[in-house]
């Protein structure tokens, strides 16, 4: 296996591929300097309709995009690259023969067809030749490929049967035959893994937060005493490779939502829920969204200024009077912080805490590492096209054969023309020993992060199969946002992961303080979850608190509910009545 550099100098020349898709250049290095002739002259609007953005991921972007759009001057600064860890990046001096270089990632794509506002912005950003925008560049995915530890994978179709007339037996059944190629879990564990769920299902938004808020996963789907195929698979695993997150230690509440959601998309009952559980980009993010997305803000007016991050934000007489960014003092009428949690509460000074003490929760929120690893091969792996998901894999590793997906010829396009395919992997737990060195990955060096990876990979996937192949490497790519140094590895772009009682901890997008709001996926959102739709929905709900906060009679930016089933509503009822007086849910009993 031969690898590239992939954290040294990469990043600063392409941070900004989305002004090169408008026609403009915006050099990094001097941001500063030439962020006036690289983005299009200020549109003039009347006072108190400026706004800075702080932080150009997905939710920067969907607040920037919705104020735009009414009419706001808005400018985003961005520390990195724009797109945050959506975006995709080349590996650089990779390409030849007037290909591009090879793509690489901080970690596949995933759109669950539960996803509904990311969706919506992507039918709003132009793309050539797609009547529906960039969202014309989804493509479903219609089955997923498990993998067992020496044991043959199974290929498990995404669709879900036998819902649709929804009821609880009807939701316990269809899950109980859903997980059913699960090997060596008992079927009595199964059925009662299916009677959890059905609990879940029939639960009120008052236990949902009253109670699973406070409970673990692993507590909530009765995992003591299980066996260890129940607790591996049913109780860590799906936890795990969906959102990154441990089972012991995750609020219940959480994992229910999304399951929720997933299972619903699936089942194609939710009348806004399209697209089935999966889908995926047709090509690298940049080009089939990030880069269009910029282009078009560009010439909506947004100005954007990278290479510098917000450091911090004057007080004065109860409002936000001036901020620090790169040394340099920025002014606006309203500000909105879309930077990550942990970034995000560098810049609660006492002063501001102060103001709103119920922003010091954003300290308390916990993260977590999902950090991607690309293998480009010489020959296709035979893989059936889709996600993979290694349950039980000590790193909770899942993966994505992309190129079959993508449109065009992979090799004509990318790298030296002798890759044909990339397997683009996640790690989503960094701190269980491995398989090869007997350590986790935050202790392993760059190489052996991705050999373990790798061997992960062949012992869930190989048996009876012989998928992957060591002579078909031709390199790898790891996410530069991890730094590997001695004494333990550090991580630019952890995720949030909702502990028990977290909810508490995080912020709305409006505060006390009347001009700053805040947007990103550890903001209160329906889907209640650190990933791009919780991203998206955050931005728009800081969007919608700027136009209430300046008395805008624009429309506001749509926020989309959760899909909750008219057929449950009766049970839900009947639940908290009984929660209100202080009883269990009946399946407790």
């Amino acid at each position: 296996m031969t690898g590239r550099d992939d954290a040294g100098g990469f990043g600063r020349r392409q941070l900004l591929r989305g002004a090169a898709v408008a026609g403009a250049a915006l050099a990094t290095s001097g941001a500063w300097a030439t962020a006036a002739r690289a983005n299009p002259p200020r549109r003039q609007v009347g006072p108190g309709r400026t706004v800075g953005v702080f932080g150009g991921g997905v939710s920067g972007l969907t607040a920037a995009h919705e104020l735009a759009e009414r009419g706001y001057a808005v400018t985003v600064y961005e520390p990195s690259a724009l797109g945050g860890k959506a975006r995709s990046m080349s590996v650089p001096g990779t390409g030849a023969g007037g290909r591009a270089d090879l793509p690489g990632e901080h970690g596949f794509r995933f759109f669950p067809g539960c996803y509904q506002h990311v969706p919506d912005t992507m039918a709003r950003i132009p793309f050539p030749g797609n009547a529906n925008g960039v969202a014309g560049n989804l493509i479903r995915v219609e089955s997923t490929v498990a993998g067992f530890p020496d044991l043959p994978p199974v290929t498990v179709p995404t669709e879900i049967a036998g819902l649709r007339e929804l009821n609880p037996d009807r939701i316990r059944n269809s899950l109980v035959a859903g997980f059913g190629f699960i090997p060596q879990l008992p079927p009595q564990e199964l059925a009662f893994f299916g009677d959890r769920m059905m609990m879940w299902f029939t639960s009120s938004p008052e236990r949902r937060f009253g109670q699973w808020e406070y409970r673990s996963w692993m507590d909530a789907v009765g995992a003591a005493g299980k066996s260890q195929a129940y607790r591996d698979y049913l109780a860590r695993a799906l936890t795990r490779i969906t959102v990154a997150a441990k089972s012991e230690t995750s609020s219940a509440r959480t994992i229910g939502t999304i399951g929720e959601a997933l299972v619903f998309a699936g089942a194609g009952i939710a009348p806004h829920y399209r697209g089935g559980v999966d889908r995926i980009l047709n090509g690298p993010t940049n080009e089939a969204w990030i880069d269009p997305w910029v282009a078009h803000l560009s010439g909506q007016g947004v100005r954007f200024v990278t290479g510098a991050g917000l450091t911090s934000l004057r007080l004065s007489g109860g409002r936000i009077a001036g901020a620090n960014v790169g040394g340099r003092a920025v002014q606006a009428d309203w500000y909105v912080c879309a930077m990550p949690a942990d970034r995000a509460a560098t810049i609660l000074d006492d002063d501001i805490l102060a103001a709103d003490p119920a922003l010091a929760g954003m300290r308390e929120l916990v993260l977590d590492w999902m950090v991607g690893v690309q293998f480009y091969l010489r020959r296709p792996t035979g893989v059936p096209e889709g996600h993979i998901a290694a349950l039980g894999s000590p790193w909770a590793i899942t993966a994505l054969r992309q190129a079959p997906m993508w449109r065009g010829d992979f090799a004509a396009r990318y790298g030296d023309g002798t890759v044909v395919e990339c397997l683009s992997a996640d790690v989503s737990d960094w701190d269980t020993p491995g398989i090869l060195y007997g350590k986790p990955a935050k202790q392993c060096t760059k190489d052996e992060v991705v050999q373990e990876v790798w061997a992960q990979l062949k012992r869930w996937l190989n048996t009876g199969t012989g998928w992957l192949r060591d002579d078909d490497l031709h390199s790898w790519f790891v996410d530069p946002g991890v730094h590997f140094e001695e004494g333990g590895n550090r991580n630019d772009t952890p995720l949030l992961v909702n502990t028990v009682g977290s909810w508490d901890h995080r912020p709305e997008a409006h505060s006390a303080i009347g001009n700053v709001f805040f947007c990103g996926d550890h903001v209160r959102t329906g889907i209640d979850l650190a990933t791009m739709e919780g991203a998206c929905e955050a931005g728009r709900k800081a969007a919608n608190a700027v136009l209430d906060a300046a008395g805008d009679t624009a429309p506001r930016a749509a926020v989309f509910p959760m899909y909750a089933p008219p057929e449950l509503e009766p049970f839900k009822r009947l639940d908290a009545d009984r929660y209100r007086a202080g009883l269990p849910h009946l399946l407790e009993l």
